[in-house]
């Protein structure tokens, strides 16, 4: 049987299950190519819909790269649960939730997407950025205070990044073998000693140091 007359195949109609769907194709293109290696066409593509289509909801491919980046993690709820317990295995309760929210296959495309096109795109650099300041990490920082609390979390993020590069970009065995588990047992108490331990932050002699 034909299709009937007007009626374009293969494609989907104008609704929100269409807009989610652009999403998600955005979501895995971007997280595949960065933004730059991305385009509207393959996105399209993907999601089954006319380019057009894709800029009549999202306007232009930064505005649609903004919409599909948005994490899907609530700060308020998750850091509370990191900072319950006792102090010297926060790190390690921190490593355990960020992988486990990280491996979630709703999660990971975003993820990739905003860590491969950070260092293209300032848009994206900037998203990176924000989520290492004011996720969990800054959040955190800011519970434990102290005037370094701002330096202790960049400390914090840059192991997180090299995290994120390693275990999902590069593949790098064992580290994208292991569990989230293991990761926090390595990982965990160098992120807490960033966080909440003796770390020099300034210059000068460090404690219980005579100047030189």
């Amino acid at each position: 049987m034909s299709a009937a007359p007007g009626r374009r195949t293969g494609r989907r109609p104008g609704s929100e299950d269409t807009r989610a769907a652009v999403l998600a194709a955005a979501r895995a293109a971007f997280g595949e190519r960065g933004y730059e290696g991305a385009s509207i066409r393959d996105i399209a593509s993907r999601a089954g819909v006319d380019g057009a289509l894709v800029h009549h909801y999202f306007g232009s491919k930064q505005q649609l790269f903004l919409a599909a980046s948005e994490f899907p993690v609530d700060v308020s709820v998750v850091v509370p649960q990191i900072l319950a317990g006792p102090p010297e295995t926060m790190g390690e309760r921190f490593v355990r939730t960020v992988v486990g929210i990280w491996d979630r296959p709703e999660v990971r495309p975003l993820l990739l997407g905003i860590v491969r096109s950070a260092a293209t795109d300032p848009t994206a650099a900037a998203m990176l950025r924000g989520l290492l300041a004011d996720g969990p990490l800054g959040a955190i920082a800011r519970s434990i205070g102290g005037p370094d609390a701002s330096a202790r979390a960049a400390l914090a993020g840059t192991q997180l990044v090299g995290l994120v590069l390693a275990r999902y970009v590069v593949a790098l065995e064992p580290v994208a073998s292991m569990t989230a588990e293991q990761l926090a047992a390595a990982i965990g108490p160098t992120i807490g000693r960033y966080l909440a331990g003796d770390v020099r932050l300034t210059t000068g002699a460090a404690p219980g140091e005579a100047p030189g």
